[in-house]
């Protein structure tokens, strides 16, 4: 498990700084939401997430609110018995977000307080499918063409290693074009819904999800046009239809697809971020879908108590977290701004990117201690909506460049294994990824595994 002992903070002396005392604070980082505040990342204005005290009554709660002047705008995870809820609340006009932290930091009926950060996906763009020469990233040191620092998974395949029908993967970014000549066979629809018929048939607070659910627009249209050109481009990567003789493939031919979106125009927040990995791990608990894991090529905001809570409810349902390093170039076991790729779940793994000849990519963040793996990540070819924004695009397929396009062909290996290995857990499916990493001069005292993604190797 990756910690956070490479970059400790002096908590008690940030406190000071907030005016506050460290026993008065019941969980959570608050050195490093302090941190995370002063150093200006972005948040979304006047919204605070608030995590009640397990215990704490609704007197207790509604005093809280008062005491602020704010409105509750949003329960993110409901509480129970004996289990505080997790609330956005709106603060009122003129009261900083620093100051509410600050203000509720003795309070007894509140385990945590932090801001709404927010949240955008980690591609660059960039130009030039398996016939030509193009998905490079998708090659191995023997298969035709070759790359020796494609993923290998090409090998695999010639290997007869391409069905996966059976393992599902969430796509948690923005919606991805289902609809899609390449997609569209790989789309997986919610089995406990039925759809179309205006009800929430499995219980689970979300009408007729039958691909999913939006979270930034809160509703059940996961596509919305061409602005979900990256969340398809991800997708694609993953699992494209392979053999098809159209476009692209992804690293796993049949997976089934479900989509959280929770990327919109303006990005993500917190609130929705831990909504849309709650609403997978749910999927997975309640439904049995075979969830591997889940695809996470977004990254930014400070530390949250409340994301990295949900990431290990998943850890707990065995679904892998599969994260973007991030597209800052930053050494993250120092920077602590390589989130949600350097939280110490150990479900997570952390993805660095490199390009077609082995380089680490220019603009990847790395850590020995908390990133795991490097994988191609450079003009990257999958699927994307008939336009995407700005960028070249050929009849449904583009080229894009970021530690986003590395992450999913990690996810995607990571349902190759499951497929091959159904009993294996989370950790099973980690170690076999890491374990089979190719020694990689660029990755090399840069990530944890020290090399790149085989995914024919296991």
């Amino acid at each position: 498990m990756k910690t956070f002992s490479h970059r400790s903070v002096l908590a008690g002396a940030v406190l000071v700084a907030l005016g506050c005392s460290a026993s008065a604070l019941a969980g959570g980082r608050p050195d490093l939401v302090a941190r995370g505040l002063q150093a200006g990342v972005p948040h979304a204005p006047g919204e605070l997430l608030v995590k009640f005290s397990d215990g704490s009554d609704a007197a207790a709660q509604e005093a809280v609110r008062r005491g602020l002047g704010a409105e509750k705008a949003d329960t993110v995870r409901a509480g129970g018995p004996g289990r505080g809820e997790l609330a956005l609340l709106r603060l009122p006009p003129g009261l900083a977000v620093a100051d509410a932290v600050r203000g509720l930091s003795g309070n007894a009926a509140v385990e945590y307080a932090e801001p709404n950060w927010l949240y955008t996906h980690a591609d660059a763009a960039n130009d030039t499918y398996y016939t030509n020469g193009s998905l490079w990233g998708m090659y191995g040191d023997a298969t035709s063409p070759a790359n020796p620092f494609g993923s290998q998974a090409g090998e695999a395949w010639n290997g007869g290693h391409t069905a996966c029908g059976s393992v599902w993967v969430g796509v948690i970014d923005e919606g991805y074009m289902y609809t899609h000549e390449d997609l569209a066979a790989n789309a997986g629809t919610n089995p406990g819904e039925i759809a179309g018929n205006g009800v929430d048939d499995d219980g689970n607070g979300y009408v007729d999800d039958v691909y999913g659910w939006d979270f930034d627009g809160n509703n059940n249209t996961v596509f919305d046009g061409t602005v979900d050109d990256h969340g398809t481009h991800v997708a694609g990567t993953i699992g494209a239809v392979g053999g098809n003789g159209k476009g692209v493939a992804g690293v796993c031919w049949s997976v089934k697809l479900i989509n959280a979106k929770f990327l919109g125009r303006n990005g993500g927040t917190t609130a929705n971020a831990v909504k849309a990995v709650d609403y997978m791990t749910d999927l997975k608990t309640r439904h049995g879908l075979n969830l591997v894991a889940t695809n996470n090529s977004w990254g930014g905001g400070g530390f949250s108590q409340a994301l990295q809570d949900a990431i290990e409810r998943a850890n707990a349902a065995n679904i892998l977290f599969i994260a973007a390093a991030g597209n800052s170039s930053y050494d993250c076991d120092s920077s602590s701004s390589c989130y949600p790729a350097e939280y110490p779940n150990a479900n997570i793994i952390a993805v660095a990117s490199i390009t077609s000849s082995g380089a680490m990519s220019s603009f990847s963040s790395y850590g020995r201690n908390t990133v795991d793996i490097c994988a191609p990540g450079s003009g990257i070819w999958s699927t994307v909506p008939a336009s995407g924004r700005g960028k070249k695009v050929v009849s449904g397929y583009a080229s894009y460049s970021g530690t986003s396009m590395a992450t999913p062909h990690v996810t995607g290996a990571a349902a190759l294994y499951k497929s091959s290995h159904p009993g294996a857990t989370a950790a099973d499916v980690k170690a076999a990824i890491l374990g089979a990493a190719v020694p990689t001069a660029a990755c090399n005292g840069k990530v944890v595994s020290n090399g790149r993604l085989n995914a024919s190797g296991f």
